[in-house]
């Protein structure tokens, strides 16, 4: 790339610490370039408040910010949730928000004739390569800016030296500074005493949670939630019709309100590393439990058992960035088919961080009673002889190989 050439950039902005030091960071290393600010609303909610301001006041010329909430949870949450898609219990909050917004960001940079499109993700983490590979499926020949890939600054404490010695406005400080992403599907933390894996989250703590409680600080009676799913699909949360999007944001304040979603864990990066993360999904934890549930009785054996498979595939490809690649895409349509009769109501008690079955009802339901019952039945258990005997056979014939 020849730095000569870019005299205008469309930069991926949240108004957090990496993207506000990078815009005077750019004016200074690329010939005063004209930056243009793009932030893809994904639900982050009080993070939108004086954004634009923030990013004129920094040195950008304008502020887009794309409502993208409806794009986010009907193309890419709601595939997810019916693939059952999860990466090491992680349940993708990051991962399929960034090719969300990297398409918006494409968008922009065209209509705008930008020379360049910039992010903010560090070179140790997965988000790179996210954006970078959303990029290139809508903008293959664009390129990329990467400044933690290109400048000296070495941590997060270099970033507010700098930051502070180019007058940029903060909302964080050196000793609450956890690196975090929030949207509508989750907010998860990394960083600071996170870092020291022996060290236990500070739930109790105020300020640290933002969508949950700890399950010692929730009520002390459960709460009952009911959800109406059509073809894998949520459609009503206690018998109103919703949107999956209002569905979606009202299972976060009956989740958060009983500690539902905290989740702590190590997971393997792209990059090779091992991490630390927290995550708080309270939403999210619910609907999959419902989905998950709602399967068992829907689904049979043989698809429920690949599904299961594939939903690993699934949860590592969107995980890895590839989300917009041939084979996501034929995994989508495989799942599809499979949800063709997920379609029922499933009641949940929420209960101190603990999401229990309280009954599942629907008529596209494989469970019998007639024929499981211990009462008696048309079911001809001598039948069972037979089969045994048949499915067996390998056994007893290896048996007397073996014995002889």
């Amino acid at each position: 790339m020849n730095k000569n050439n870019i005299k205008k950039v469309v930069l991926a902005y949240s108004g957090g610490l990496d993207t506000s030091v990078i815009i005077p960071w750019l004016k200074e290393n690329y010939n005063n370039c004209e930056v243009i600010a793009v932030s893809g609303n994904v639900g982050q909610a009080d993070e939108l408040e004086g954004l634009e301001e923030k990013a004129l006041k920094t040195g950008a010329s304008k502020l887009y910010v794309l409502d993208l909430t409806e794009e986010y949870v009907n193309d890419f949450i709601i595939p997810c949730m019916k693939a059952g898609a999860i990466y090491e219990d992680y349940l993708l909050g990051t991962s399929h928000a960034r090719p969300c917004i990297a398409k918006g960001l494409v968008e922009i940079a065209l209509k705008e004739g930008a020379d360049a499109i910039v992010h903010g993700c560090t070179g140790k983490g997965n988000d790179q390569v996210r954006f970078e590979l959303a990029i290139k499926h809508f903008a293959p020949n664009m390129p990329i800016i990467a400044p933690w890939r290109e400048w000296s600054i070495k941590s997060r404490e270099e970033e507010i030296d700098y930051a502070e010695a180019h007058d940029v406005p903060l909302k964080i400080n050196r000793e609450t500074n956890y690196s975090k992403d929030k949207n509508l599907w989750h907010l998860s933390h990394e960083g600071l005493d996170l870092e020291d894996t022996g060290n236990e989250p500070l739930y109790e703590k105020p300020g640290f949670l933002e969508m949950s409680v700890s399950p010692l600080q929730a009520p002390d009676v459960p709460t009952y939630v009911t959800l109406d799913f059509e073809k894998g699909v949520p459609v009503a949360l206690d018998g109103e019709k919703l949107s999956a999007k209002e569905i979606i944001l009202k299972l976060n304040e009956l989740g958060g309100q009983n500690g539902i979603g905290l989740l702590d864990i190590v997971e393997n990066r792209l990059v090779g590393m091992k991490c630390r993360g927290v995550y708080e999904t309270p939403g999210g934890t619910i609907l999959y439990a419902a989905h998950s549930a709602l399967e068992t009785m829907c689904l049979d054996k043989m698809t429920m058992h690949e599904k299961q498979k594939l939903a690993i595939t699934f949860g590592e490809l969107v995980y890895n960035g590839q989300w917009f690649t041939p084979l996501r895409e034929a995994l989508s349509a495989f799942v599809d088919k499979t949800q063709e009769r997920v379609t029922g109501t499933v009641k949940l008690k929420l209960y101190k961080g603990n999401i229990i079955k309280a009954g599942i009802w629907s008529d596209q339901s494989l469970y019998s009673e007639e024929i499981a019952t211990f009462g008696e039945s048309d079911y001809n258990q001598a039948d069972a002889a037979g089969f045994i005997n048949l499915y067996g056979l390998p056994i007893k014939v290896q048996a007397l190989v073996d014995g002889k």
